[in-house]
């Protein structure tokens, strides 16, 4: 094993711990916080607990995982190092998806908000990629953060619920394509996920709760621009706020560096 290798696996094995030891206090936080009804609290408990851990604001390694988010749930992460993006040039949203030929689809009926237990079966949801429904209860929301997996899709719409933004793509697509859209992520990675998704009918999708940017193609800069006008437009738009876990970590869609 390289040097490298070693290193990403101690790297790997000290977040899974650290993940235990918060999931185990959040649950007994958990109870007591459910057995008053108050999801509030919830939020405000699982915020605290990540603080007091050291979860705090902060990202963790190539992948920003930012774990006052949420779980990673065992997904693996990505570590790939993207391409810089280029700068912007069309900012309005409705022109920049025109040019890169996607489809916004704003407004989308809300399915439903209830919790699911994590071990509950994922429901069905009307969109592909899912844009709200009913979802996994605190604290097995997905964390923000570039995965190499999909996560499973009710884990996700609650990270949704939190005003996070998803950035999906089809693995049919070449890796340097790929790559320029994790160069987009790494620009704008807080409060945001990152991960492939090969059952979407799209090469590329975006998407935030009740709202989704679907593309049939990747076409570089156009796509790209078209991300990003999505991403200012809709990030943080959720019922719940975009900054409920903590402050963010880095620059966002929202508000890029």
């Amino acid at each position: 094993m390289s040097s490298r290798e070693e290193e990403r696996d101690q790297l790997r094995k000290a977040r899974e711990e650290k993940e235990a030891e918060q999931q185990a206090r959040d649950r007994k936080r958990m109870i007591a916080v459910y057995a008053g009804g108050a999801f509030l609290a919830i939020v405000i408990v699982v915020g605290a607990v990540m603080a007091f851990s050291g979860g705090g604001g902060d990202s963790s390694g190539e992948a920003h995982v930012a774990l006052q988010s949420g779980q990673t749930n065992g997904v693996e992460l990505d570590e790939r190092a993207g391409t810089e993006p280029p700068p912007v040039k069309q900012e309005d949203l409705l022109v920049a998806a025109r040019e890169a030929d996607c489809e916004v689809r704003a407004k989308l009926p809300i399915e439903g908000r209830s919790h699911l237990p994590p071990e509950a079966p994922v429901p069905k949801y009307g969109t592909s990629p899912a844009t709200s429904g009913n979802h996994v209860a605190p604290p097995y929301m997905q964390a923000d953060g570039a995965y190499a997996e999909t996560p499973e899709e009710m884990n996700v719409v609650h990270a949704l619920e939190h005003g996070r933004l998803t950035l999906q793509y089809s693995g049919e697509i070449a890796e340097a394509e790929q790559l320029e859209l994790r160069g987009l992520y790494d620009s704008a990675y807080s409060a945001a996920l990152f991960f492939p998704n090969e059952e979407m009918p799209y090469e590329v999708a975006v998407s935030s709760w009740g709202e989704m940017m679907g593309c049939e193609s990747y076409r570089g800069q156009a796509t790209l621009d078209a991300i990003r006008a999505f991403g200012a437009e809709y990030q943080g738009t959720a019922p719940e706020p975009l900054e409920a876990f903590g402050p963010l970590a880095g620059p966002s869609f929202a508000e890029p560096s």
